[in-house]
């Protein structure tokens, strides 16, 4: 690792519950666990790792929380389910995890269990507020890469849906319409206009894909958050998708004017966020094998493709960096599909999707044991 690294933080959320139903303890483990935090519905819970430039590190902080949690489900015989939304059979009744909570009584009120995801929030450390704006803007243009390749939800109320990502599918993107912020002060405008409109009910109302973070938003930001990725169960991906994003990070701040959409694309900004919005349904369908348009060009690119040139674009920056061995699991990724890909063959096949689970929650359970 070198000291031009960036710090990287992640805020991942898991669903709890058995080998066949989801069970949602979560206000009981934010009582016991400081780490974990309850979200709006039950059956799920987060936990948020401090920021770090080192992979290993990374890793660390990535997998304890993790392997303490897991000791605890075991106790009342439950466990992690991988998959990014309720796959199992399930009362489509929201659970309220803290029936106090305003703000989670307009959540139910409002988008019931379409809330009920899970997914990997990976923050990257930014704090030339300039270079932030330039980062969420091409990082947004190439979201649809990231979620390809974290796909982890084809299942949900115990069948088979058309999609490789159903969270992205049903998750109520906030406010419907997100422009391509040209600097800081945009950004705090449309803030404040959508909050004043009631289009948001706070700060912490804006689901996309991406968005600027900080401890005092929208006036203090440092950190990029990109927030479209399924729940990764295999921590060595996820950080081959940190890398990933990291080093397109570095790439931009080196080329700017060649990469930052707002100088180097032939669309204008709305038609970027029309394109961006489109990427991003298409991939949610078939992932590593949709269509996608290119920000830059417009051409049609398939998705594994475009990933394959991106790495090859970035080869010199991780070798500068040491950051090759990172990127091994993308490529294996790319030869042999993503999560849902793979639990898709294994449906077909014949497998129940409790039996796919088992086999997936024996895989995290034995990398668990594994690690260190």
């Amino acid at each position: 690792m070198s000291q031009n690294n960036l710090y990287k933080g992640f805020e991942v959320e898991l669903f709890t519950g058995s080998l066949n139903s989801h069970i949602g303890v979560s206000d009981e483990i934010e009582k016991i666990f400081p780490d974990f935090v309850k979200e709006p519905d039950n059956r799920n819970v987060e936990y948020i790792t401090t920021p770090e430039k080192d992979y290993a590190s990374l890793y660390e902080k990535l997998i304890i929380p993790r392997k303490k949690l897991r000791r605890w489900l075991n106790k009342k015989e439950l466990t992690i389910i991988p998959s990014s939304t309720l796959c199992f059979e399930h009362d489509i009744q929201f659970q309220r995890s803290d029936i106090n909570n305003l703000y989670h009584q307009f959540i139910e009120d409002n988008y019931g269990t379409a809330i009920a995801t899970s997914s990997v929030h990976i923050n990257v450390g930014i704090y030339d507020l300039d270079k932030l704006f330039a980062a969420i803007r091409l990082i947004r243009s190439e979201a649809a890469l990231y979620l390809s390749l974290s796909a982890s939800s084809p299942f949900l109320n115990n069948e088979i849906t058309e999609n490789h990502s159903q969270r992205w599918i049903q998750f109520p993107k906030t406010p419907k319409k997100i422009p391509f912020f040209i600097d800081h002060n945009s950004y705090i405008d449309w803030i404040e206009e959508n909050i004043a409109s009631k289009n948001m009910q706070n700060i912490r109302h804006f689901w996309s894909s991406i968005r600027p973070n900080g401890p005092q938003r929208p006036l203090i930001l440092d950190r990029l958050e990109l927030r479209i990725c399924d729940f990764v169960h295999d921590i060595n991906l996820l950080l081959g998708i940190t890398a990933l994003l990291e080093l397109r990070i570095l790439n931009l701040f080196e080329n700017i004017n060649t990469l930052d959409p707002l100088n180097a694309s032939i669309f204008s900004i709305d038609e970027l966020s029309e394109i961006c919005d489109l990427n991003e349904i298409n991939a949610a369908k078939v992932s590593l094998n949709s269509e996608l348009i290119h920000w830059k060009d417009g051409k049609k690119v398939i998705c594994r493709e475009w990933i394959k040139n991106l790495l090859s674009d970035l080869s010199s920056t991780a070798e500068q960096l040491n950051m090759q061995h990172l990127l091994i699991p993308i490529y294996r990724v790319l030869e042999e599909g993503n999560q849902s890909m793979k639990w898709i063959n294994q449906y077909d096949e014949g497998l129940s999707i409790e039996e796919i689970m088992k086999i997936s929650i024996d895989d995290m359970i034995k990398n668990e044991d594994e690690s260190f």
